[in-house]
């Protein structure tokens, strides 16, 4: 029981079930000056399940931008029968142990971001057996989801451009989820894009079937002259972005999703979360084959119940 949500629990999901955590899973790589360390949550027993990539964005605090941040969204995509991966980037504090601006890529490490993902879907096997988890993990149904610069990670590999370089698109991901992702670059504020070029997103290219996730106070102004409608592009722009999830009231933590008990969070609001948490998980549990109701069934009960806090818009 949860005396702080309401609403949110009209919006049906499967039954929560025990999950298994292995952390620190890593990864060795020749292009890499550290190793890639990850976190594997995924549903107690021996079922194979599809898998989650979750990259995630940038912050304040030393320890959420990694692979021990997200928890409200990684143990709860697992308890309901998803494998949830996280990569500690570079450009976290701790992933990248304080790597100067010397360093390739410095600060947003954004092709290293493209590369860790890629790292691992070429070795599931590996991961599978560092983690004693054998054939537990289903390659064929694999989805990436992003928060904030994450989503900059996750929607290059769904399949939008950078300006002059080539498509970044991986075929083995299959749907995709971006959680208050940046917007086209032509938005961008000049002094942010000439500072950060790489930026300069064009999603028209973006194919995959994707659900983007914005709340409608998330007004970053130290980017956009846009206000929060810029966060929305990747689905206004995006031939496969097919659905686009506000949040009333939201902002750029959409209820909490970084971590339990946030400090710097800018909207901790346990519904809203928990509307985050339902929605995505009924997005993908279709969008990956497993239950082609699931997100009918979320839309309809969000329309029904929760047209205050939340609302859809299909393609």
């Amino acid at each position: 029981m949860n005396n702080y949500l309401d609403l949110a629990l009209r919006i049906p999901v499967s039954p929560e079930t025990p999950t298994v955590t292995y952390n620190p899973v890593t990864l060795q790589a020749d292009n890499r000056p550290l190793p890639l360390e990850l976190r594997l949550t995924v549903p107690a027993g021996d079922e194979r399940v599809p898998v989650i990539l979750l990259s995630h964005g940038g912050g304040t605090s030393r320890y959420l931008p990694s692979k021990d941040g997200y928890s409200p969204l990684a143990d709860f995509y697992a308890s309901h029968g998803f494998a949830v991966i996280q990569p500690t980037h570079l450009s976290s504090k701790i992933g990248g142990l304080g790597l100067d601006s010397s360093a390739p890529g410095h600060s947003l490490f954004w092709r290293s971001r493209i590369d860790d993902m890629r790292l691992i879907l070429d070795r599931l096997e590996e991961i599978e057996t560092q983690a004693r988890v054998p054939g537990r993990l289903d390659g064929s149904r694999v989805a990436v989801m992003g928060h904030s610069a994450g989503a900059h990670t996750a929607g290059l590999l769904l399949g939008a451009r950078l300006p002059g370089e080539p498509s970044l698109l991986d075929p083995r991901i299959t749907a995709g989820v971006l959680l208050a992702p940046v917007g086209n670059g032509d938005g961008l504020l000049p002094s942010v894009l000439e500072r950060f070029p790489e930026l300069n997103l064009d999603f028209s290219p973006l194919t995959t079937r994707t659900l983007v996730v914005c709340g409608d106070e998330d007004s970053s102004a130290y980017m956009t002259s846009r206000g929060a409608a810029w966060h929305a592009d990747p689905f206004t722009h995006g031939a496969g972005a097919d659905a686009l999830l506000t949040l009333i009231g939201g902002k750029h933590f959409l209820g909490g999703i970084m971590g339990y008990d946030l400090e710097e969070t800018d909207d901790e609001d346990p519904e809203r979360l928990a509307i985050t948490q339902r929605m995505t998980w009924a997005y993908l549990r279709s969008a990956l084959g497993n239950d082609d109701t699931s997100w009918k069934a979320a839309t309809n009960a969000l329309a029904e119940h929760c047209s205050s806090l939340a609302t859809v818009t299909l393609k």
